[in-house]
């Protein structure tokens, strides 16, 4: 197969088939390697223009399911189908691909003019295949539509991402009003604009005039320059209109024969004239050669781009701090982070007055000092607007820039862009010129007052800005490693809080516990466990939960496919490695026979039975398996036919089926059958039946490996290798049928399922307190948030605390609503009941002679789910103490008892005594 490779040239894909080219298919396994192949070939070169292709999730998940395990491409891949070697594939060859559920209003033809869902990236509904896989794929399945998209590089560090929608932009044709769609990459240059416009129009392109046309409204006082500059940086938007001026036969367009698109007259407005950037921090702004000033509210901050009338800014005096923010498309999350900033006090205050002293473009770790000037003029500006909404067209195309997660047009996290916000104001703030290095010092038994003064000293060293002064407290982090219990002390500074919901904190696990002695049924235990815990952890609370002896132990082990998966035999495993949909088990031994071999029984119907159970006569594994340990020595098959008979004890059925009525009284098997006959025909029969079968089992059991790729039938005199655990298959003929009740092994619980739990939460409330609570709890960290000891010199997995030690003036707490797994997203809609008036933190500090009462002021809200869900904010005007909502555009009055809701996502608290002053 012949394909283009990422640099343009032509390159020969051999299939692998027979050692050359094939039109058969490849095998499975064949498909997989080659696909992972292709994809570590494109991830050794990616770079800007690389074509990738987006192939459905629904789909990609089938091809994985096919081919045992994924190539490579996304996260969607399902570890228990990489190499567990059970059975053979079963799964049926996917069909064509299918991308229909990617497009809006389904199939929509071929190439980039199909028009996507809108809220693909939000529930990752795709992966991304470069082109090389892409065509490989297609070459074996066909289908589509074919969904081409290039890897563009964003922001001033060049960061890669492939730019999964285009910018739409709305043409409209001054001549006739006509209306047009045009997509182009956001770095595609207005030059391109121009051509593609004159060419799908067909005009001329000296004729053209294009203008940017956002609100429908001109703005920049000139049409576009036919030049190199990109479309985002020319600050145009998703789904705006753009205008389409073409000169008239006379030599002029319609604005320069003082005419609108419709033929009437053009009232004139003065443009604001340009000023240099330093005039947005306060500075004195240049207009005809003489040096003005304003104040803070000067309508002179106020322009057409962003929106609204000019004439409309002489209303701050009566409505300061109303005006709404448009919404550019998605972009309610930014909005609601803004007004909850703008409305602080402090921030307010700060960005009203003359900031140039302060700002630092030469941090590297800075913005170059744009971030904190687009933010104060953003400030400036609805603090000037009255009740006009005002678009933030300039603000959002820095964020573009120096934030390239925030680009799209997508919903994105107000907590996520708070966080930047925050500190990329910080840093493009600090007074802080050139940071000193300073080593860290460990606490070594010092007393804690004296490390933290040292640590917050050493952090203001590096870090002075009105961010830090407002916003940043420090919080005293107590590390203990699990191996030498070397203790680490640290006092670290924070911006935020960020509480965990209770429910976020714990979680119920279900576990069925089997006996591996066979004395009683299976039975399942839910307990409750720290989410960041450990298998010990989940020992613990089911040894609890089931009453174990003090001479017994549990053996931990995952289920799947009717077999054992996997033990638990390391108690320091973390439990966020068992999922909610997985099957957990635990064999409950005693302590004794650990260490002995074990023996796996893995149950299934036998081959070739007139059972309702089985399909086609062909083997079936079912049920969960049991697991028993056995003596030491030699082993034979009659020691194994023991144990599984030992097991299955406790399944035999208190009946007997039509087939064994022999000693069956009113239904019920008599005791008798149990009792030795003093019969002697019975005898006789019996010493017969055992010569007869002196080499047979009871029972139908074979030896298998671990994969069940053979199998070989046991007698009695089999001899068992000796191997840590032996592996045997039990064919449950019609004779066990009857003889055991199977339903004990079948249908076994999940670890947790998730619908009834978020049904049960959704009608609790909970305090803030107990949120602060959680997230002070210690607890372990994560497997991928390791402390290097300095005592092992290895990285371990200690237990951390955290306790409150500085609290700043502006406190904020961010709930953690969100819940991201591998395979699901979740939201929790926990109503928290927070205090609006009289926050008090002193029981949580050890020091005193300061305040630490506080009082609600802002508030950013999240409705809805993770795919369609919207942001408002709530934010309190100091100086009316009256609450408002602020709902993109919409600002309107609401009472204080309205703004507690479960929506609540972020908190923002100042200092009572901080701003007593201001009511």
């Amino acid at each position: 197969m012949t394909i283009q490779d990422s640099s343009g040239s032509m390159t020969m894909m051999m299939m692998v088939d027979n050692g050359g080219m094939s039109c058969l298919p490849c095998t499975p396994l064949e498909e997989k390697q080659i696909v992972h192949d292709l994809n570590n070939q494109s991830e050794l070169d990616l770079k800007e223009g690389n074509l990738f292709y987006l192939i459905s999730t629904r789909w990609y998940k089938s091809w994985e399911r096919y081919v045992g395990g994924g190539g490579g491409i996304g996260d969607q891949l399902d570890s228990h189908h990489i190499n567990n070697g059970v059975s053979g594939n079963t799964v049926e060859r996917p069909g064509p691909i299918d991308n229909s559920d990617l497009i809006e209003n389904g199939y929509g033809g071929e190439g980039g003019d199909v028009e996507l869902r809108k809220n693909l990236e939000e529930v990752q509904d795709y992966v991304l295949a470069p082109q090389q896989v892409w065509e490989k794929l297609f070459h074996w399945y066909k289908g589509g539509p074919l969904l081409p998209r290039k890897m563009i590089c964003e922001g001033i560090f060049s960061e890669k991402r492939v730019e999964v929608y285009p910018l739409s932009l709305k043409l409209i044709d001054s001549r006739d009003d006509s209306q047009l769609t045009l997509k182009l990459s956001k770095k595609a240059s207005i030059r391109e604009l121009y051509h593609k416009v004159c060419a799908l129009k067909g005009i001329e392109p000296e004729k053209a005039q294009i203008w940017d046309y956002f609100g429908k409204q001109k703005h920049s006082g000139s049409p576009l320059d036919v030049s190199d500059q990109t479309l985002e940086d020319a600050m145009l938007q998703m789904d705006q209109n753009i205008l389409l001026e073409v000169q008239v036969d006379d030599g002029c367009s319609p604005s320069q024969c003082g005419m609108d698109s419709t033929g009437n007259e053009l009232a004139l407005v003065p443009l604001e004239p340009s000023r240099s950037s330093l005039t947005i921090a306060g500075g004195p702004t240049m207009s005809n050669g003489h040096s003005t000033s304003y104040s803070a509210f000067s309508s002179s901050f106020v322009g057409m781009d962003d929106g609204y009338d000019l004439q409309n800014s002489a209303k701050k005096v009566e409505s300061g701090g109303l005006a709404g923010l448009q919404n550019l498309g998605n972009t309610c999350f930014m909005n609601s982070a803004v007004q909850c900033l703008v409305h602080t006090p402090r921030l307010a205050e700060y960005f009203l007055q003359d900031y140039s002293d302060e700002i630092n473009t030469d941090n590297p770790l800075g913005m170059h000092g744009e971030l904190a000037l687009a933010f104060g003029e953003l400030l400036r500006k609805l603090w000037s607007a009255g009740r006009t909404a005002v678009a933030p067209r300039a603000f959002k195309g820095k964020l573009a820039r120096f934030a390239p997660q925030f680009s799209g047009y997508n919903q994105h996290d107000s907590q996520e862009l708070l966080a930047f916000l925050l500190d990329g104001m910080h840093e493009d703030l600090n007074r802080v010129k050139r940071k000193p290095y300073i080593e860290m010092k460990d606490s070594d038994g010092r007393p804690d007052e004296e490390v933290a003064n040292e640590c917050w000293k050493n952090h203001k060293t590096r870090n002075d800005s009105l961010i830090v002064d407002t916003f940043q407290g420090q919080y005293k982090s107590t590390l203990v490693c699990p191996d030498c219990s070397k203790i680490s002390i640290t006092f670290d500074p924070f911006m935020y809080l960020t509480l965990p919901l209770p429910s976020t904190v714990t979680r119920t696990m279900t576990v069925t516990v089997f006996y591996a002695d066979g004395s009683s049924l299976p039975m399942p235990f839910t307990v409750t466990v720290m989410k960041h815990g450990f298998c010990k952890d989940l020992l613990a609370a089911l040894s609890t939960a089931c009453c174990l002896k003090s001479d017994e132990s549990l053996l931990l082990a995952e289920v799947y496919n009717h077999q054992i998966f996997k033990f638990f035999e390391n108690p320091a495993e973390v439990l966020n490695s068992i999922k909610d949909d997985e099957h957990i088990v635990a064999y409950r031994f005693d302590r004794k026979e650990a260490g002995k071999k074990k023996l796996e029984i893995v149950n299934q119907w036998p081959e070739k039975s007139a059972s309702d159970y089985l399909k086609g006569g062909e083997r079936k594994l079912f049920g969960a398996p049991l697991v028993t340990y056995l003596e030491e020595g030699q082993l034979n098959g009659a020691d194994i036919d023991l144990a599984v008979s030992r097991l299955l004890a406790p399944l035999r059925r208190t009946y007997s089926s039509a087939k064994s009525s022999r000693g069956k009284e009113n239904g019920y098997l008599s005791d008798a059958i149990d009792e030795p006959s003093n019969s002697s025909n019975q005898s006789i029969e019996s010493l017969e039946l055992e010569d007869e079968s002196s080499k047979e089992l009871s029972l139908q059991l074979s030896l298998t490996d671990s994969r069940i790729t053979t199998c070989k039938p046991l007698k009695k005199d089999s001899t068992i290798k000796p191997v840590s655990c032996i592996k045997v298959l039990l064919d449950w003929t019609d004779e066990v049928h009857e003889s055991y009740d199977p339903s004990y092994l079948k249908d076994l619980p999940v670890v947790h399922k998730t619908g009834f739990t978020v049904k049960k939460t959704r009608q609790e409330a909970i305090s803030l307190f107990s949120c602060l609570d959680a997230f002070l709890t210690e607890e372990p960290l994560g497997p991928d948030d390791m402390w290097y000891c300095p005592r092992c010199k290895e990285h371990r997995q200690a237990t951390k605390k955290l306790d409150l030690w500085m609290l700043p003036d502006i406190l904020v707490f961010h709930l953690k609503r969100f819940s991201y797994s591998r395979y699901m997203k979740n939201k929790l809609d926990t109503f928290v009941n927070f205090p609006i008036h009289n926050l008090d933190l002193s029981k949580y500090m050890n020091k005193s002679g300061e305040s630490y009462v506080y009082e609600l002021y802002a508030i950013s809200n999240h409705y809805g789910g993770l795919g369609g869900g919207h942001y408002t904010a709530y934010a309190k005007l100091i100086d009316e103490n009256r609450w408002y909502h602020f709902d993109d555009s919409h600002v309107s009055p609401v009472s204080e008892a309205e703004i507690k809701t479960s929506a609540a996502y972020v908190l923002f608290y100042r200092r009572v005594k901080a701003y007593s002053t201001q009511g």
